[in-house]
């Protein structure tokens, strides 16, 4: 398991997001963005995709839960030391899986990702859910890298944002007289991630390259989240969960829990 620097933690804790770099090896990256590739060419069973002639292809070409289509995608994805990682940061007994997303930000003509908050759209109550963003190449400014907003995470679950029809955030904050810090972009080397907190503004800028800017994010919530019947999430949707039920079951595993004491 890795032992996360308290000092990482306490960054976390006080801006909704971090940078831990070199947890994968070359060999893991390499393996990993094989998988990516394959999952991303097939037509899956179990996998959501988006449409190649929307709109929205422009912006975010994805696949939610390719770890129930791929063997390999599943080593990663059910990953226990990433997991372990998250629950560190989560504050949380121990973390279960919600999904996985690849992400494919296509060249060419490419759309930003506007300012959001990942708790908006998930079906339960708690905001306190984890995404890990990996990568599997260099990102930057230029190929589609994130930005945060330091600090964001304290204002609250605002709304959920139309990528196609975006609502500016910022302005809502401005409204209730809030003063956030100017945004920090995050580039990031093969290998490394981001974790940010479901409540943190984040934007992904277009993608200029030639290429498509190839990543996986694994969503994590508290082993304890309840549902939210108000949601109508695609993963729970004709699930049969009531409101409040714990969101529990064979997709939503719990990945990791802290070590019993002795």
């Amino acid at each position: 398991m890795f032992q996360v620097p308290a000092e990482k933690i306490a960054f976390y804790e006080e801006n909704g997001f971090v940078q831990l770099e070199d947890v994968l090896s070359e060999k893991e990256i390499n393996e990993l963005s094989a998988y990516l590739d394959e999952v991303m060419a097939i037509e899956g069973e179990h996998t959501q995709s988006v449409e190649k002639d929307s709109d929205y292809f422009k912006i975010l070409n994805s696949k939610m839960n390719t770890w129930r289509d791929s063997a390999g995608m599943a080593l990663y994805v059910l990953n226990p030391k990433l997991a372990d990682i998250a629950r560190q940061f989560s504050g949380s007994t121990g973390v279960r899986l919600f999904h996985d997303q690849a992400f494919w930000k296509m060249p060419g003509d490419s759309k930003p990702t506007p300012w959001h908050q990942d708790a908006t759209y998930f079906p339960m109550h708690e905001s306190n859910v984890l995404t890990l963003w990996l990568p599997m190449h260099d990102v930057d400014e230029v190929n589609g890298c994130l930005s945060f907003i330091p600090g964001s995470h304290k204002e609250g679950k605002l709304t959920n944002v139309d990528f196609l029809h975006p609502i500016d955030l910022l302005e809502l904050t401005k409204e209730s007289g809030t003063n956030l810090r100017r945004p920090v972009n995050v580039p990031l080397k093969r290998g490394s991630f981001t974790l940010h907190h479901g409540l943190t503004f984040h934007y992904a800028h277009a993608n200029k390259s030639d290429k498509p800017r190839r990543v996986l994010t694994i969503v994590y919530m508290p082993e304890n989240a309840t549902f939210n019947s108000k949601s109508n999430h695609e993963l729970t949707r004709g699930s049969g969960f009531q409101e409040g039920d714990l969101l529990k079951g064979r997709l939503f595993p719990v990945l990791a829990s802290a070590p019993q004491s002795d």
